[in-house]
């Protein structure tokens, strides 16, 4: 008889037990998801550096004006210009965002301009013209780096043959010496290749035309001439 008892109370708290799980489990808290695994740490890619040698090619138009000093009179000034083309090579070293360098360029070019008023009308000297068929710098340059932008500012010594002449005489003059200014935008499009826009001005003064290309009347001659420059170009830096 006991045994019975024994045996029908451990089924009625099996029962009970089995009826109360479901409710028990319904109380516990949700099992934790498996930790996700870190992502994968990926570095930012370092700034561009400006530092380095390049060499580059360009093309632009050049805009000015020339007068002449002669023993009758001086010239007002009168329009030249022309296209232009050329290559340039340099080198720079960044510290922090600013730039520093030098470059060197020369460039063809087609400049003319010609006036036929004032001591340059009469018929015996038939006009006064003034040419140049290169421009040459040598330039220094400092800028501000936006990271692949670079705006600068650059000036130095400029080189350029004044060719002046008068009615169908031949051109004379030679290599003059003067000065050039501007400023320009570069911009990084790879690690290599940048381009840029620039603008420079060009001043010569003491060109010279003697009666071998002037005409007697106002040989010798003092002629000076003003170039701006206005040029795009491509870099490849090493």
């Amino acid at each position: 008889m006991k045994r019975i008892l024994i045996v029908g109370a451990m089924s009625v708290g099996t029962l009970a037990l089995a009826s109360a799980a479901p409710a028990l489990a319904a109380d516990l808290p949700p099992p934790m998801a498996p930790p996700r695994a870190p992502a994968a740490y990926i570095p930012a890619p370092p700034p561009f550096s400006w530092t380095g040698f390049y060499v580059g090619l360009n093309a632009g138009y050049g805009f000015g004006s020339s007068s002449w000093s002669t023993p009758v009179g001086s010239v007002g000034s009168f329009s030249m210009n022309g296209a232009l083309a050329g290559g340039q090579l340099g080198g720079n070293y960044q510290v922090g965002q600013f730039v520093f360098g030098a470059e060197g360029d020369i460039d063809w070019q087609n400049l003319r301009g010609a006036s036929q008023s004032g001591v340059c009308a009469p018929a015996a000297i038939g006009g006064c013209a003034t040419a140049s068929s290169y421009l040459a710098t040598i330039r220094g340059r400092a800028g501000f780096a936006a990271d692949r932008a670079l705006f600068y500012v650059t000036g130095g010594a400029a080189f350029t043959d004044v060719k002046p002449s008068t009615a169908a005489m031949p051109y004379g003059g030679g290599s003059e010496v003067g000065w050039t200014a501007g400023g320009g935008l570069e911009y990084a499009m790879t690690d290599n290749w940048t381009a840029k826009i620039e603008y420079l001005y060009a001043s010569f003064q003491s060109a010279s035309c003697n009666s071998s290309a002037c005409a007697a009347a106002v040989a010798p001659a003092t002629v000076s001439f003003h170039e701006n420059v206005v040029r795009a170009g491509v870099n490849y830096k090493f």
